[in-house]
């Protein structure tokens, strides 16, 4: 590790063994020295949630082309915090989360464990780029992912991003991109849907299913409108979620 290099931290929340974070890290390899902290199992969901009442334990596990690997017990922003606390040498120039499997599209972002970690980089003031794959299996193809992650990366160290704003990249898959979009979220909701099982003792258990559904589907504004159009999108997320323009709207509400 040097300082004349940039130090770049990744993470996830597919675990420290997904195969998204090992491509991650030879895809940017060559921009620095990297150095990974994932969660020692899958904690996809987690979104900014943190570990409170549980003794956080930090593993070493074999390098991944150079990169020294760490994995955590915790959450996905665990990972972060405990990373930058005990971990890294000195501040990140750059926080990547990913290659998440599966899309972080639409509302997403609110429940995603892979933008947790880019919005808990953001927060402390260190670059930070959410990539995700639209692609769930474990065996998923990342090999068209590689030069928008490459072209991505490369502009942020050298231009930086906005302050207090992270990106949330979203690639199709099974295909070969046609471009980068830079758009907004879609708005949309999930069907909050859930399946009745059995255990063996006949107690009945379920498990979340359901769909995102898009009010918006023509709306070339958006991610999820390129995305179906094999365009990967680059959607600008804040983590302070204040809504300045209806403070005085609520204000008035509140007769105050």
């Amino acid at each position: 590790m040097t300082d004349s290099r940039p130090l770049i931290m990744v993470s996830n929340d597919d675990g420290v063994h997904a195969p998204g974070l090992r491509h991650l890290i030879d895809s940017v390899k060559e921009f620095g020295d990297v150095i990974a902290v994932a969660p020692d199992a899958p904690r996809s969901g987690q979104a900014s949630a943190i570990t409170v009442d549980t003794p956080l334990r930090i593993t070493e596990h074999d390098d991944i082309d150079g990169a020294k690997v760490y994995s955590v017990n915790g959450t996905p922003v665990d990972c972060v915090k405990l990373g930058l606390h005990a971990i890294m040498p000195r501040k990140p120039d750059l926080m990547l989360s990913g290659v998440n499997h599966g899309s972080n599209s639409g509302n997403s972002v609110i429940y995603s464990g892979t933008m947790g970690v880019a919005m808990e980089a953001c927060m402390v003031g260190v670059p930070a780029v959410g990539f995700s794959l639209l692609h769930h299996s474990i065996a998923a193809d990342f090999t068209h992912t590689t030069p928008y992650i490459i072209d991505i990366v490369r502009a942020v160290l050298q231009k930086g991003l906005p302050a207090d704003v992270c990106l949330n990249v979203n690639i199709p898959a099974k295909c070969v991109p046609l471009g980068i979009k830079v758009v907004r979220a879609a708005r949309g909701y999930w069907t909050e849907e859930y399946k009745e099982y059995s255990d063996p003792a006949g107690r009945p258990f379920y498990m979340l299913t359901g769909h995102f559904h898009n009010e918006e589907p023509d709306n070339d504004a958006t991610d999820e409108y390129w995305l179906a159009r094999k365009y990967v999108s680059v959607v600008p997320v804040r983590p302070d979620q204040t809504d300045t323009a209806a403070i005085s709207t609520v204000r008035e509400i509140l007769c105050l």
